[in-house]
């Protein structure tokens, strides 16, 4: 497989949106697990959902956008 390969840089923007996805996703997620006053143990699994459908989303988005953007 070539180092530049159209697969290889969507995989690339893929992983660079789950990471950048995940750390917004976190951020947000203890946001508003305080502003909502979740509590105890459902305050984890309420950032983590977030964290996880965050990093998807974004890991999606970023991925089509270098697909599209790729010779």
């Amino acid at each position: 497989m070539a180092r530049d390969s159209v697969l290889t840089r969507v995989a690339t923007g893929a992983a660079v949106g789950g990471a950048i996805g995940g750390a917004v996703g976190a951020v947000y997620g203890t946001y508003e697990a305080i502003r909502y006053k979740v509590p105890g143990v459902l305050k984890i699994r309420h950032i983590g959902q977030t964290t996880l459908g965050s990093a998807a989303v974004f890991s999606l988005f970023l991925a089509a956008g270098t697909l599209i953007r790729s010779n």
